[in-house]
C-alpha cells in the first residue's frame, strides 16, 4: 500500500477573511476535526509545509503584486476585491499555502510519499500573474507547476479541476503552454463566467486545455460519464509525467454556493479515476490541493473519502451518511459528451 502524505500548516487558520465569509477557517478546522476522530489522521505522514520563497512565488505571479500583497498586510489589511478579503496574517499563509502545493510536489517526486494532498487555504485557482481573485491570493496548484517543471525537467504535467467554478487564474497561467494540460469540470453558467467548452487554449498549446461546463444539478451519475468518457481518455492520450489535482469541493449538493448534486460516493469515484491515471500514467504521482467547499460537515466527509481512496480502501463510513440521490431531472449531458468527443478527438 502507497504511503500517503498530507500537508498542514498552523497559519492557514490565521488568514482571516471576516465575518460570515464562506471561506473562512472553520473549513479546515471542520476538516482536521473529522480526519482525527475518525482515525484518518493516524495513518497519514504529515508532510511540513514551508514558507515559499520569493522565487517560487515568481515562478507565476509578477513581483509588483507580490509587493501589493505585502504592504496590505501590514497595513491591517484590505481587500483585492469584493470577495478576497487580506488580514495581517494572509501573507504568511498564503505564502504557506503555496509553500505547501510545492512542498507536496517535492515529497511525491522525491519518493517519500506515493501521493499527497496539500490541506491549504486560502485557494488558489482564481489567482492571477498580476491579481488575485475569488478567496485566491497565490496561485497554489499552478506555482507548484511551474517548480517541478523547473526542478524536476518535467514536460508534461496535467492538472485537473473539479472545483464547481472554472480555474480562470489556472488556465490563464498556462493557456499557451503545451506542456501543462489543464482540464476543469464546472457549473455553467456560473462564477466567473469563464471556461466555455470550445476555450482550447492558444496557439501550438491548442487541444491541452479541456472545459467541460455542466448544468446544475449536475451529480454522480453525469461527473462519472465525463470522467469516463473524456477526462480519462483526453489524459491518457497526453500522458503526463505528474498529476496535479485542484480539490474543490463546492459541487455536493449541500454547498451553499452552487447548484451541483455531488455526494461523497460521487466524490470517491473522481478520486478513483484520478488515481488510476496516476497509477497508469506517473508511477503513481499526484498531488491534490484543497480549493473551494463551503459546507462544513460535506467538505470534512469528501475530504475524507478522498483520503480513503488514496490509502485504498472502502470509504462506507461517509457514504453511509450522504444524503439520498433523489437526483430526480437530472440532466442531459449527452450532447455536451458528443460535442467534447468532437473538439477534442475523442474515440
Amino acid at each position: 500500500m502507497s504511503i500517503i502524505g498530507y500537508v498542514f500548516h498552523p497559519s492557514y487558520l490565521l488568514h482571516d477573511t471576516g465575518y460570515g465569509h464562506p471561506e473562512s477557517a472553520a473549513r479546515l478546522e471542520s476538516v482536521m476535526d473529522y480526519l482525527k476522530s475518525s482515525g484518518l489522521l493516524d495513518r497519514l505522514v504529515k508532510v511540513e509545509a514551508h514558507r515559499a520563497t520569493g522565487d517560487e512565488i515568481s515562478l507565476v505571479h509578477i513581483p509588483i503584486y507580490k509587493e501589493k500583497i505585502n504592504l496590505i498586510c501590514s497595513s491591517g489589511g484590505g481587500s483585492l476585491d469584493a470577495d478576497t478579503i487580506l488580514s495581517t496574517e494572509s501573507c504568511n499563509a498564503a505564502e504557506y499555502a503555496a509553500g505547501g502545493a510545492v512542498t507536496a510536489v517535492e515529497a511525491v517526486m522525491g519518493g517519500n510519499v506515493g501521493k499527497c494532498f496539500g490541506l491549504v487555504r486560502p485557494p488558489g485557482h482564481h489567482a492571477f500573474a498580476d491579481r488575485g481573485s475569488g478567496f485566491c491570493i497565490y496561485n497554489n496548484i499552478a506555482i507548484a507547476a511551474r517548480f517541478a517543471r523547473q526542478k524536476y525537467g518535467l514536460t508534461r504535467i496535467a492538472i485537473l479541476d473539479f472545483d464547481v467554478h472554472h480555474g480562470n487564474g489556472t488556465q490563464s497561467t498556462f493557456n499557451n503552454d503545451p506542456a501543462t494540460m489543464y482540464v476543469s469540470v464546472h457549473q455553467s453558467p456560473h462564477y466567473p463566467g469563464s471556461g466555455s467548452i470550445d476555450d482550447i487554449g492558444i496557439g501550438g498549446a491548442s487541444g491541452t486545455k479541456v472545459n467541460i461546463p455542466l448544468p446544475a444539478g449536475s451529480g454522480n451519475a453525469e461527473y462519472t460519464s465525463i470522467y469516463n468518457d473524456i477526462v480519462m481518455p483526453a489524459v491518457r492520450r497526453f500522458k503526463p509525467e505528474l498529476i496535479l489535482v485542484s480539490a474543490g469541493y463546492d459541487a455536493h449538493r449541500d454547498d451553499p454556493l452552487a447548484g451541483m448534486k455531488l455526494t461523497e460516493s460521487g466524490y470517491a469515484a473522481i478520486a478513483s479515476r484520478i488515481c488510476i491515471l496516476a497509477d497508469e500514467l506517473c508511477s503513481g504521482k499526484a498531488v491534490f490541493c484543497l480549493e473551494g467547499g463551503y459546507n462544513l460537515d460535506a467538505l470534512a466527509r469528501s475530504v475524507a473519502v478522498t483520503f480513503r481512496v488514496l490509502l485504498g480502501e472502502p470509504a462506507e463510513l461517509e457514504m453511509a451518511m450522504e444524503p439520498l440521490e433523489y437526483n430526480f431531472g437530472a440532466p442531459d449531458i449527452s450532447g455536451i459528451i458528443a460535442k467534447l468527443k468532437r473538439i477534442h478527438h475523442i474515440e
